[in-house]
C-alpha cells in the first residue's frame, strides 16, 4: 500500500467517525430527547429473550418488567395509553419515520377513531428499514413530552427501546418475536412496535411479514392512508378492512357487546356496562362454556357408543351456543354497522 492509499483509507475512516459523533450530538441537542441514563438498570434473566413481563396474571403481562409498580387501575390506564400513544405518532412524526395502525389498534380506529377501551395492547408496525433506522440512530432515547391541551399540562417520558434481535427478520425461537417498544417509564406500559420485511423476496415477492407470522402483500399496505387517531395524525394501511377481517373475522366489525363493554350508536363510544352487568355477563359466559363442554363430552360418549356396538359411525352436527350467538348478533348489527360504516369512513378519496 503506497502513502496515496493510505492518506485516502485515514481521511475515509475520519469522515465516518466525524458522521456518527454528528448524529450523537443532533440526539444530545435535541430538547426533546435525552440519553438513556434515567432508565432502570435491572439486570435481565439469562433466557435469550429482551423484552420482559412481570407476568403473574393477564394484566401482568403488559408490562416492562423494569418500570412495574403495580397493575393500574381502569382510568388511570386509560391516560395512560391516550398520552403514550399521541407521544409515539407526534415523535415518528417529527422524525420522519414512518409507521401506522397495526392489530387491536387498528380495530379500534375502523370503530370510532380511538383505542378500544378493554384492550391493554397498543401495536403499531413499521417498514424494516425505518425499525433499522429507529435502531441506529434512535435508540434507547428518552422522549420528553407535553401535552398543552390538559389542563394542568401533562409532561411525561417514554423510553424507545429496539431490541437488538430486531436484525433478525425470522421467526428464530420466537422468544424476540417483538422488534421494539415505546415504554412509559412511569409504570412500565408500553406499544408494541413490530417490523415487516420481505422475508422471501425471491420466492414470494411483495409479501411483507413479522414474526409472529402476520403477512401483507404489498397492495395491502400501500398506498398508506392519513387519517386521524386519538386527536393526532396518524396512518393506516391501504386494505384496512380486509386486513382486520382476515386477522379477526367479520363479527370483530358487528358485535356490539364485548369485554364487558357495549357499543352506543348514538354516542360513536364504547361504554363500559355497569357491575352488575359485567358480573352477569361472566356467568352468562361460564354457563355458555359450561353447556359447550357438555355437549362435546356428549358427542364424545355417542362416537365412543358406536364404535363398541360396532355400528357405523354417524357424525351429528351439535349445534354450539356460541356459533348461535354470533348469527343472532350479525343479523341485529350487521346493518347498523353497515349505516356507521358509510358515517364513519368517507370513500377512499378523501382519505390520503
Amino acid at each position: 500500500m503506497n502513502w496515496h492509499q493510505i492518506i485516502l483509507v485515514l481521511l475515509s475512516t475520519l469522515t465516518l467517525t466525524t458522521e456518527a459523533a454528528a448524529v450523537d450530538q443532533e440526539i444530545a441537542a435535541n430538547s426533546r430527547l435525552q440519553p438513556r441514563g434515567r432508565r432502570k438498570s435491572r439486570s435481565r434473566p439469562q433466557d435469550g429473550k429482551y423484552f420482559h413481563e412481570p407476568g403473574g396474571s393477564e394484566l401482568g403481562n403488559h408490562y416492562d418488567v423494569r418500570y412495574f409498580n403495580g397493575v393500574q387501575k381502569y382510568e388511570d390506564k386509560q391516560d395512560t395509553q391516550l398520552h403514550m400513544l399521541r407521544a409515539y405518532l407526534q415523535f415518528f412524526q417529527e422524525k420522519g419515520v414512518e409507521t401506522w395502525l397495526a392489530h387491536g389498534t387498528l380495530l379500534g380506529w375502523w370503530w370510532n377513531g380511538k383505542m378500544l377501551p378493554w384492550d391493554w395492547d397498543i401495536d403499531t408496525q413499521v417498514s424494516g428499514s425505518s425499525l433499522a433506522y429507529l435502531g441506529d440512530h434512535l435508540n434507547d432515547t428518552i422522549h420528553v413530552y407535553t401535552s398543552a391541551e390538559s389542563d394542568p399540562p401533562v409532561t411525561r417520558e417514554y423510553l424507545l427501546d429496539v431490541n437488538p434481535h430486531s436484525a433478525e427478520r425470522e421467526r428464530g425461537d420466537g422468544l424476540n418475536i417483538i422488534d421494539a417498544r415505546w415504554i412509559d417509564i412511569r409504570n412500565g406500559l408500553y406499544i408494541d412496535i413490530t417490523g415487516l420485511s420481505e422475508t422471501l423476496p425471491d420466492e414470494k415477492p411483495g409479501v411483507w411479514s413479522c414474526k409472529n407470522f402476520h403477512r401483507y402483500k404489498t397492495t395491502d399496505l400501500y398506498p398508506m392512508r392519513e387519517t386521524m387517531y386519538e386527536g393526532v395524525v396518524a396512518k393506516v394501511p391501504y386494505a384496512y378492512n380486509s386486513i382486520l377481517t382476515q386477522e379477526y373475522q367479520n363479527k370483530a366489525l358487528v358485535v356490539t357487546e364485548y369485554e364487558g363493554h357495549r357499543w352506543n350508536p348514538d354516542l360513536k363510544e364504547w361504554i363500559r356496562k355497569p357491575g352488575y352487568e359485567i358480573e352477569l355477563a361472566k356467568k352468562e359466559e361460564e354457563s355458555r362454556r359450561a353447556e359447550d363442554e357438555e355437549e362435546e363430552k356428549a358427542r364424545k360418549e355417542e362416537e365412543e357408543r358406536q364404535k363398541e356396538e360396532g355400528g357405523k359411525l354417524v357424525k351429528r352436527h351439535v349445534p354450539v351456543a356460541e356459533t348461535r350467538r354470533w348469527i343472532r348478533l350479525e343479523k341485529e348489527t350487521s346493518g347498523l354497522a353497515h349505516l356507521r360504516r358509510q358515517q364513519r369512513h368517507p370513500p377512499a378519496s378523501t382519505l390520503r
